[in-house]
């Protein structure tokens, strides 16, 4: 099956690279503290918390996440969780992948910024090359939620979807190679979902491919899968 990337929804907002990779130490990725409930009923207390006033954007967002991870549904055939901890994210992808250890039974790919400029964040992009294909059995995509502490909502899905690498370049010279994965079965998508109001068509109707725009989304895969 030939993907026309043109008719696909390309998320180009590429942002300014991190100094340091997702998971240098566990402590990037560590949650708010045991006592602190994440929990929708819990807002009231967790904008006081954070001293959020009530009906700010960041009180929106901080709802919308907390929405979303309350009543986390999946899709037939995909397996979701909100997590808030390093260790809680492991557990997660240890039991997608049915193995142990951290950089023996699976690793994570992200996007790669080559230059470390200060050019703008949005920007037109071209593609360098070809897809590269990464064969994957299986992979958990997380990504970073919006909230006052680390929390990433992860999923894997079984199903028809592929993973590629792709390589850019910025209209101002950024050099990216990024992180591309095309869901071809989308029947059992909501109707409302953003994707098809982008790309004016309905479930099953066509696949979604996106990018992942920056190092806090990234995609775990089995270590023995050369990419």
């Amino acid at each position: 099956m030939r993907l026309n990337f043109w008719c696909l929804l390309l998320v180009l907002l590429m942002k300014k690279p991190h100094k340091s990779p997702p998971f240098q130490h566990e402590q990037q990725l560590l949650g708010a503290p045991n006592s602190v409930p994440f929990s929708l009923k819990q807002l009231p207390n967790l904008l006081r918390l954070f001293s959020v006033p009530q009906g700010s954007p960041q009180a929106k967002s901080m709802e919308s996440t907390l929405q979303m991870c309350d009543d986390f549904n999946p899709i037939k055939g995909e397996i979701r969780k909100c997590v808030t901890s390093f260790d809680s994210m492991l557990d997660f992808v240890r039991g997608i992948f049915g193995l142990d250890g951290f950089g023996h039974g699976f690793t994570f790919l992200t996007t790669t910024f080559y230059n470390d400029s200060n050019t703008a964040i949005f920007q037109n992009y071209t593609v360098l090359d070809d897809l590269r294909e990464i064969p994957i059995p299986k992979m958990v995509a997380c990504h970073l939620m919006e909230f006052p502490y680390a929390v990433y909502g992860c999923h894997s899905m079984v199903g028809d979807r592929r993973l590629f690498k792709m390589s850019l370049r910025g209209e101002r010279g950024d050099i990216v190679e990024t992180i591309v994965v095309c869901h071809l079965d989308t029947s059992e998508w909501e109707p409302e979902h953003i994707s098809f109001k982008a790309l004016g068509f309905g479930p099953g109707m066509g696949p979604v491919c996106h990018f992942f725009p920056d190092q806090t989304n990234f995609v775990w895969i089995p270590s023995s899968i050369s990419v």
